[in-house]
């Protein structure tokens, strides 16, 4: 299997880095398996206090890989998809070291539900997060599981809803990042000082404060999930989402958006 996640331990930190810059980070079966052993590894090594979630290429995560759909019918694999990316939440939720998100490029879709799993999110200048879900038919339905509990009620009614674009500030303001860092030279300096800072924690430390910040998020992965991807899986096999799946690869309006 092709390497798609870089690995490497940098003091009490271990990095695992998304490099599959073709397909813009996409959530593929492949990223996902090898993000579960980095998660794995990284527990596992002694010397590690915490987990940083980077990237290559100007795209954090664009979200599902829709290539792979083919074999079962549009459902199935709609529902497969989903449930790869909630088992994914739950895994970044469900580890006793902290996650950092480390970003300075674009997020979309399921990378959003990442960026919602992580403790804490630092974000560069060429920062940009969107909710398009809205304007192709259908619904960020999974990955409310992470923001819901991250965003303000105000900016979750306007991003979830709009589609808009915003950067780092204001996904500061919305609760969805930690820190904004206005020059990219910045971020190794402001992920230094977490390293430092999490790095005199104790490993029972880390994990029993930590569960406290994600129990109540991963009450509503138990109470919500299964319905949430059968609502998902319906939603991407409408007539609606066909349409503006199919406006968007045209680069047209939808037919609702049509004057």
């Amino acid at each position: 299997m092709t390497a798609v996640i870089d690995y490497r331990v940098d003091g009490r930190a271990a990095h695992l880095t998304l490099n599959s810059p073709h397909n813009r980070n996409a959530l593929s079966t492949a990223l996902v398996t090898q993000l579960h052993q980095g998660l794995r590894d990284a527990v596992a090594d002694p010397r590690v206090r915490l987990v940083v979630l980077g990237h290559t290429g100007g795209t954090f995560c664009a979200g599902a890989d829709l290539s792979e759909a083919a074999g079962g019918s549009p459902e199935d694999a709609a529902g497969e998809r989903a449930r790869e990316v909630t088992m994914l939440l739950r895994a970044l939720l469900e580890c006793p070291l902290p996650v950092v998100g480390l970003i300075d490029g674009h997020v979309r879709a399921g990378g959003m539900g990442l960026v919602g799993a992580c403790d804490i999110v630092v974000a560069g200048p060429r920062s940009t997060f969107a909710l398009t879900e809205a304007r192709i038919g259908v619904a960020p339905s999974i990955i409310s599981l992470t923001l819901l509990p991250k965003l303000t009620g105000r900016a979750a009614g306007r991003y979830f809803l709009t589609g808009e674009t915003f950067g780092a500030a204001e996904a500061v303001d919305a609760g969805l990042v930690t820190v904004a860092v206005p020059e990219s030279d910045g971020l190794a300096t402001t992920l230094g000082a977490l390293t430092d800072a999490l790095g005199k924690a104790s490993p029972q430390g880390l994990a029993a404060s930590k569960a406290l910040t994600t129990a109540t998020i991963l009450a509503g992965f138990d109470r919500d999930a299964d319905r949430l991807t059968r609502e998902s899986a319906q939603l991407f096999v409408s007539d609606e989402a066909r349409e503006g799946m199919l406006a968007f690869l045209q680069k047209r309006p939808p037919a609702w958006a049509s004057p």
